[in-house]
């Protein structure tokens, strides 16, 4: 079997090495910092809080996670978000207001105005799409209209992407968005059409979109798992400081000063980190590369004598939208989202902020961030009481944006990756950021590899 490098152990590496493993391949990965993981971090703080520094879970429809769950024998940790979590709620014109989960509420909800919601009922008659990429704001607006886009669309992809709806494409970012539109020419006749193959089936209609989920002991669970199996074929605090091509395969020159040497090497870093390494090697695949930004994002985790909390926590969290008066992005009511995140009597939010549209809210010291944060949250939940926990968790590089053109660039990389056999790439930076696409992405690369 051929010898598989593997640049990496966050998700991406981490799930592709054990899928090449399960194939009998000879796989090492090679992982700079001390730990595994990358963004998928929970620390345990006192007070009983559970704090993740990234994403809080995924959703239980995608059948590659839910394989390598079983792999990892782990269905039975699997934790379920609350009901609670369905309700989720967007601050605008000084409060909270609940976003609608049906038809009928949205004709009673107070989030947009009658106009906006007259705007949306003529969906099905908007314009075509317009020739080229196309963003998702563009989008939003011409089928839904100016305020839906601005209230309800922009600050969903600030709570995914941490990004600007108007710099990102909607194809690469939301493809079955995009797929919905080209098959059936709109949203509802996409609708619509499906609930009439579903009713045609006999099955019920319901959501196809998953239900949030994850682990008892939180979402590091899953890379602690996989670390477990793939044992000692981890190096931690190991550097890659140069790759080059040879006659038989590729060699990786170490910061240690040993090499290793492997017929494919999967880079799984971020784009940047990926183009500093090639720059070397292929100076035009690394400007390829740096042409896929990122954005800086703030976690901060506060924890709070849940009696000393105003707002009830009935729900998800809230999102902010620009120009509404607060500076974060929103917040997570983790205590409402999953049981056993905080000790009895207490209640764990953990707000994010920065992202595109504030990327220099990271660069702040802690002292100011938490006031900020505090700010915001006595304006849109009423909370004036000190947290008996903060903490403040800062991603400089952040999350990957698929900006217009992005499908483009990818197809110009897989040009450039064919002149190199055996260089390979994956992770959040190409095709999905969430948790599901990454693993799915890094089963498909390791089951390409194993054929």
């Amino acid at each position: 079997m051929a010898r598989v490098a593997v640049i990496g152990a966050g998700l991406a590496g981490l799930a592709c090495a054990h899928r090449l493993v399960t194939s009998s391949h000879d796989v090492v990965v090679v992982e700079a910092c001390d730990r595994v993981g990358g963004y998928l971090r929970t620390s345990r703080e006192a007070g009983g809080y559970l704090v993740e520094s990234g994403p809080n879970g995924f959703l239980d429809n995608a059948p590659d996670t839910l394989a390598l769950v079983r792999e990892l024998d782990l269905t039975a940790e699997l934790l379920p978000s609350q009901d609670e979590a369905r309700r989720r709620f967007v601050f605008r014109d000084g409060r909270l207001r609940l976003l609608p989960g049906t038809p009928g509420a949205f004709l009673r909800c107070d989030i947009l105005s009658t106009g906006a919601k007259l705007r949306i009922a003529c969906e099905p008659f908007a314009q075509g799409r317009p020739h080229g990429d196309e963003t998702i704001h563009a989008f939003a607006s011409r089928r839904l209209g100016a305020e839906a886009a601005d209230m309800l669309v922009d600050p969903m992809v600030s709570g995914i992407f941490a990004g600007d709806a108007r710099q990102l494409s909607l194809r690469a970012s939301f493809p079955k968005m995009w797929e919905l539109e080209e098959a059936h020419g709109g949203l509802f006749r996409a609708l619509l059409a499906r609930r009439r193959r579903v009713k045609a089936s006999g099955a019920p209609v319901g959501s196809p979109l998953g239900k949030l989920t994850s682990f008892r002991r939180g979402i590091d669970t899953l890379p602690r798992a996989l670390a477990s199996v793939l044992g000692d074929r981890i190096r931690t605090r190991t550097r890659v400081a140069g790759l080059s091509h040879t006659s038989s395969g590729w060699a990786l020159a170490l910061d240690a000063g040993d090499s290793l040497h492997a017929d494919h090497v999967v880079l799984t870093g971020s784009p940047a980190a990926t183009a500093n390494l090639l720059a070397p090697l292929d100076p035009s695949l690394a400007t390829r590369l740096v042409e896929i930004p990122s954005v800086p994002i703030a976690v901060v985790a506060l924890g709070f004598d849940a009696a000393a909390v105003a707002h009830p926590l009935d729900g998800f969290g809230f999102l902010v939208p620009r120009g509404q008066g607060p500076r974060i992005l929103g917040a997570l009511w983790e205590t409402s989202i999953y049981a056993g995140r905080a000790g009895e009597g207490r209640a764990l939010i953990r707000v994010m902020a920065g992202g595109a549209h504030d990327p220099g809210f990271v660069s702040l010291g802690d002292d100011e961030v938490i006031g900020l944060v505090r700010r915001d949250l006595r304006t849109t939940m009423g909370i004036t009481a000190d947290p008996e926990m903060a903490i403040v968790i800062r991603h400089h590089e952040g999350i990957p944006q698929y900006t217009v053109g992005h499908l483009e660039r990818l197809a110009a990389i897989d040009t450039e990756l064919a002149r190199l056999p055996g260089l390979h790439l994956n992770g959040h930076g190409y095709r999905g950021v969430g948790i599901n696409h990454v693993i799915a992405n890094a089963r498909a690369l390791a089951d390409r590899l194993a054929s």
